[in-house]
């Protein structure tokens, strides 16, 4: 086990000059995506587009962004999630402290731009490309996932122990982001979450809420 941490949030390290730039580049790229998706369609919207609207250049938006689908999937939330994580207290069960930043996150993401969050679960819902590229970005995120959880248990962060635990989490999530879009956004995103956990913490409920 890893010694105990404080679980404020502030002892994540601010963000340097550099990496405050690449953050303002990447956002106005995917700024730029959404806002011709909603006026043109997905399949309609190129990435010379994309970059003329964000006044970067498509090479620009191929070095930030892999592919068209990344635009979409990937935001600034995913390492300070993993950040905030490692900073909770070694004797915090693990899912409550995944409670904890996922409760951060979905607050801040609502605060900041919901519109973008729910364009993004609808894409996923609706659009295969992008739903093929988030299911091979699952791995990745697994993979991150696995080596917090590691840090924590004191487990090898490869072991098969290890390994189901943390993508059983990740699939979860994935699934509350789908239900979430199913049902046009109706249900607290927040809710769901703490249902999906329960469910991995309690197994399946005798009555569904």
């Amino acid at each position: 086990m890893t010694p105990a941490r404080t679980s404020s949030a502030t002892d994540v390290p601010p963000l340097g000059l550099r990496e405050r730039k690449k953050i303002k580049t990447r956002t106005a790229i995917r700024t730029a995506t959404y806002s011709l998706i909603k006026e043109q369609g997905y399949d309609a919207t190129t990435i010379e587009q994309i970059a003329e609207r964000a006044e970067v250049s498509p090479s620009t938006v191929f070095r930030y962004f892999p592919t068209k689908e990344d635009i979409v999937l990937t935001d600034e939330y995913d390492p300070m999630m993993l950040e905030v994580l490692r900073t909770r207290p070694a004797e915090e069960p693990w899912l409550d402290s995944v409670r904890y930043v996922m409760h951060q996150a979905i607050d801040a993401m609502m605060a900041e731009d919901p519109e973008a969050i729910r364009v993004r679960a609808h894409l996923a819902l609706h659009v295969p490309a992008v739903r093929s590229r988030m299911v091979e970005s699952m791995s990745e995120t697994g993979r991150l996932l696995r080596a917090a959880l590691a840090e924590r248990s004191g487990l090898a962060p490869d072991s098969l122990e290890v390994r189901v635990y943390a993508m059983a989490l990740v699939g979860g999530l994935v699934e509350v982001n789908m239900a979430w879009a199913e049902n046009d956004f109706q249900d607290d995103l927040r809710a769901m979450v703490d249902r999906a956990l329960d469910v991995l913490k309690d197994g399946l409920p005798t009555e569904i809420r």
